[in-house]
């Protein structure tokens, strides 16, 4: 989109004719009474310079009177300042930090989850359902953490939707080792978002387990007097089934008792709720609730960049007249 910064400058086109109209020229040179000595010089800047203001106005309806206006309503438009507006460009907001920890343990390959009539493993169900979650959140910045074993910032906080995205749907269950060590996750998400500028009551974290801490550095004692300290709210949300699977007995797949209670303590030490997980109704249940309660207060702030294009009318202005100016000279030197 172009539009004028100053159009009311446009009035400035008829300028010309105005000076036109009121001030006629009568005569030239030859029926002044004053006679001077160096009348012949402006002869000669006549001859070589054709454009004169006597001939434009003794041919104010030809070419080089037009050639001149053109010129002129080139200047004026680029006194009205043209502007183009580019695409609009999101400013930075103070909206949420939502840093996203899920247990990708081997517990998660647990298939006692259903789905159409169909059991599938815990790692589905958590994948489909944090991926919804995050395309309801378009307007705060999403980061995500992996862990079992080890805990990995995989993706962190950013307005790039389709970064999580990509990584929730290559994630798999045992890549961040077999065993679970909820209390480095917790730590390594506080440090994530301690490192950002956000306030904290803008600062969320969602963890997601099915074990409890039985691996890592720091114990989750530990890391929920840090929580604590630190003032991050934490929603956490435990899986649990009431029945072993029997994928698991089959397979031989190290199960992991859910810690309610220190998941429940985490959630109470930061002003948080502890959601417990059977199946997957509950699941798309509880991240719904998490939504509804982490209202989107974002307000629309955009930025249209601006491109000024001045320049264009005023460099076709300067080549025109160069180009008048030469063939005046050009002319000139013909007739002398």
């Amino acid at each position: 989109m172009i539009y004028f910064e100053y159009p009311y400058l446009a009035l400035l086109l008829i300028l010309p004719f105005l000076i036109r109209s009121f001030s006629k020229v009568k005569g030239g040179l030859a029926s002044a009474p004053l006679r001077v000595p160096f009348i012949k010089d402006f002869e000669r800047i006549q001859r070589a310079f054709p454009l004169s203001a006597r001939s434009l106005t003794h041919t104010g309806k030809g070419s080089v009177f037009w050639f001149l206006m053109l010129v002129w309503a080139l200047l004026v438009l680029a006194l009205m300042r043209p502007i183009k507006t580019g695409d609009p460009v999101r400013l930075n907001h103070e909206g949420r930090d939502i840093l996203l920890i899920c247990d990708i343990s081997t517990s998660m390959l647990e298939d006692d989850f259903v789905f159409r009539m169909r059991h599938i493993p815990r790692i589905d169900a958590v994948r489909a359902v944090v991926a919804d979650f995050v395309t309801k959140r378009p307007n705060d910045r999403l980061g995500l953490i992996l862990f079992g074993t080890r805990a990995y910032l995989q993706v962190p906080l950013t307005f790039d939707r389709q970064a999580v995205l990509d990584v929730l749907g290559t994630m798999q269950a045992g890549m961040a080792g077999q065993s679970t060590a909820i209390g480095d996750a917790v730590a390594l998400g506080l440090k994530t978002l301690k490192n950002n500028k956000n306030t904290k009551d803008n600062q969320i974290i969602i963890l997601l387990t099915d074990g409890e801490n039985n691996d890592g550095k720091m114990g989750l004692p530990q890391a929920i007097a840090l929580a604590k300290k630190e003032g991050i709210k934490a929603y956490t949300v435990g899986i649990g089934s009431p029945l072993a699977s029997a994928s698991a007995m089959f397979f031989g797949l190290k199960r992991s008792d859910l810690d309610e209670k220190s998941l429940k303590a985490l959630a109470d030490a930061t002003n948080g709720t502890y959601f417990k997980v059977t199946g997957l109704a509950d699941l798309v249940d509880v991240y719904q609730k998490i939504n509804t309660l982490e209202t989107d207060t974002f307000e629309d702030n955009y930025f249209y960049p601006k491109v000024p294009l001045y320049f264009v009318p005023l460099l076709a202005a300067f080549v025109l007249s160069l180009l008048g100016l030469i063939t005046s000279v050009l002319k000139g030197r013909l007739h002398a």
